[in-house]
Formats: structure tokens, sequence, C-alpha cells
């Protein structure tokens, strides 16, 4: 799954609509994979190629050179199939998906500046699409006042757009129903500078 240009601009529309009740921030980040470095498809390549000449030498009768340049041409080839994003993603065990994605979405949190000890109220809607994960977090004047609990129901609702091919309507959904927590416990205050600007930020 992609998101276009105008998809991109509803989300900035609703992000900058969100935010015009609350003192906080809202910054999203949209991911098409967080696997991006991994070394199972070279394992599992290596592992095939290493096994390819034994079973050629059981059932030809190559020379020597070709098996080794079959097994070389067997690598290369499994090294790009199991590099392809969707594929790669499906050989990682769930909980090792959900954990590289988790962590992924740890970084674009500390990268956007949402860690800083005297950031202003704000909070990351972080979406990364092969792993199928989404998450809410916050940073620390938010989670002090806002218990997880209450980015529940906007996450099931990105969850539940996002499974039906429409992200860009679950990143608005989960958006403004996080605009609402924010208002409740952050309103806005006149004159607060903004920190991070409205758009959604892809990794």
């Amino acid at each position: 799954m992609t998101i276009s240009k105008q998809d991109a601009a509803r989300v900035a529309t609703a992000i900058h609509s969100a935010e015009d009740g609350t003192s906080a921030e809202i910054v999203c980040v949209l991911a098409s994979s967080s696997s991006h470095v991994t070394a199972l498809p070279v394992f599992l390549a290596a592992a095939v190629a290493l096994a390819t000449p034994w079973a050629l030498m059981l059932l030809t009768n190559l020379a020597v050179e070709r098996l080794l340049s079959i097994q070389v041409i067997v690598f290369c080839a499994l090294v790009g199939l199991f590099g392809w994003p969707a594929l790669r993603t499906r050989l990682l065990p769930r909980k090792a998906r959900r954990s590289i994605a988790h962590q992924a979405a740890m970084n674009q949190f500390i990268k956007r500046g949402l860690a800083q000890p005297k950031s202003v109220p704000a909070i990351l809607i972080f979406v990364s699409l092969a792993e199928r994960y989404a998450r809410i977090i916050a940073n620390e004047p938010v989670a002090s006042r806002v218990p997880d609990k209450e980015w529940r129901l906007a996450i099931d609702q990105l969850i539940e757009q996002i499974r039906e091919g429409r992200v860009a309507d679950g990143l608005i959904a989960a958006i403004s129903k996080s605009g609402a927590v924010l208002k409740e416990h952050f309103p806005a205050a006149p004159g607060a500078p903004e920190r991070f600007p409205d758009r959604l930020h892809l990794a």
C-alpha cells in the first residue's frame, strides 16, 4: 500500500485541524517497512546456496566450476528475492516483526525531537505498513496526564481502516480522535508557537 500526494495533503490538513483546539502537537509518520536492516535474507540465501552444489552433485555430473557458478547465481537471486520488503517481512516471526516496528517507532520519536526533556506536549502517530503495526507514543508532558488506554480507540480505528486499504482515512481518523483527547487535557493556548510542521512524514 502507498499513499498519494492528495492523501498526504488530507492528512496534513487533519493534523492542522486537530491542533487548532489544543496546545499540544501531533507528529505523524508513515513507514512502508521497518525491517530495512535484517540479516535473515542473507542467512537464508546463504543456507540454500551452500546446499545447492551438494544436491546437484547427487543429481548431475556438472563440473566443479559450473557448480560454483550456479551457487553464486542462486545466492544472488535469493538475496534479491528474500530482500523484497513484502516477503522479507513475512519471513520474520510475528513477535520479531512487532519488535522491529516498535524500535522503528521509538527511533522516529527521538528523530522528530519528541524525546527532548523540555519539549512541548506532543504525540507521535506511527504506522509501519509491512509489519501492520500502529502505535501512538506520547512524550513526557502528555504521558504524565494521559493514560495509554485513552489512545486505544484511535489505534483501533487506524488499524481497521488500514486493513481495508484506506491508509489515509485511518490516519485521519486517528488524528481526529487523538486531537479530541489532547484538547481535553491541553486546551489551546493563545500565542503558543508551533514546533512541528503539519505534515505526514514518510519513513
